[in-house]
């Protein structure tokens, strides 16, 4: 379900049909034939038979069964009733929504994704990132704490610079755009121009096979969330943060004592600018 989810953005309108039927009722989906299915979709069985492939099943039973062992797992359900709509209903339902997105992101990205992006971030010379609009606080976080254990990292805010950045790159290098919808032009050129200058090209979205994806030569994938909140899906920064964090602590892991020791260096001088702060509000 979350890789479909991801993939729907992208795929054409015949595909788009069935992965909405998938979604919008998984359960009526495991009861029906392959013609019954292609009747209400208004599609034919070959294009149902292409579209399990397309996610790398054999057919329609397959699907069939992935999907109804999926649906066996256990979930929490939280309907707006009218007992949750208070703060705690809100509370519930939103930790709810983002432990879910969470397990789904788990699910959608094996480790040796994570240590393959972790690999080519240690071998890099340096790594820039490329990312604006709400993804773009996810970036910066990464690049400030890639600095704090002693990765040569770089980040531009504005849009224009980071494109001039881009055509910096070479081989010896690393790019890493982050984007939500994967779509957004200005991050998708940046990653494209990096990897035609010869840099090594990572990305974090929360949609497959988006452009950004198709630009990446490791992808890390960020779980959808099917709950929007001011048009922005709920839960997506975290999930974006949680690769983040992952991808982190396998490089620091990779490169331990070197990690460690600017750390420390970095705190020792952090703590005496905090008890120097401390003494003046005193």
């Amino acid at each position: 379900m979350p890789w479909i989810r991801g993939l729907s953005p992208t795929l054409k309108r015949t595909q788009r049909q069935i992965a909405k039927a998938i979604l919008d009722d998984p359960e009526q989906f495991i009861t029906q034939s392959i013609s019954e299915l292609a009747e209400r979709c208004g599609v034919s069985a070959g294009s149902v038979v292409s579209f399990c492939k397309s996610l790398g099943l054999r057919g329609f039973p397959a699907l069939k069964i992935r999907l109804a062992r999926e649906l066996a797992a256990p979930v929490f359900p939280l309907g707006q009733t009218k007992a949750q709509r208070g703060s705690s209903g809100i509370l519930q339902q939103v930790f709810h929504e983002h432990v879910k997105a969470l397990h789904e992101t788990l699910r959608l990205n094996s480790p040796l994704s994570v240590q393959a992006a972790a690999l080519a971030l240690a071998g890099a010379r340096r790594t820039v990132l490329f990312s604006i609009g709400l993804s773009y606080p996810v970036a910066y976080s990464l690049y400030a704490r890639l600095r704090f254990i002693g990765m040569p990292a770089f980040i531009e805010y504005d849009s224009h610079m980071q494109l001039a950045a881009a055509a910096e790159m070479n081989k010896r290098e690393v790019a890493l755009g982050i984007s939500a919808a994967g779509s957004t032009s200005e991050t998708v050129e940046c990653l494209r121009l990096s990897r035609a200058r010869g840099a090594k090209t990572i990305c974090i979205t929360n949609s497959i096979d988006s452009p950004l994806a198709r630009a990446a030569d490791i992808q890390l994938y960020a779980a959808p969330s099917e709950v929007r909140y001011f048009q922005a899906p709920l839960a997506s920064r975290l999930t974006q943060l949680a690769l983040a964090d992952a991808l982190l602590v396998t490089l620091g892991l990779q490169r331990k004592h070197e990690a460690v020791a600017h750390w420390e260096r970095a705190e020792e001088h952090l703590l005496k600018r905090r008890l120097a702060g401390a003494r003046r509000g005193a």
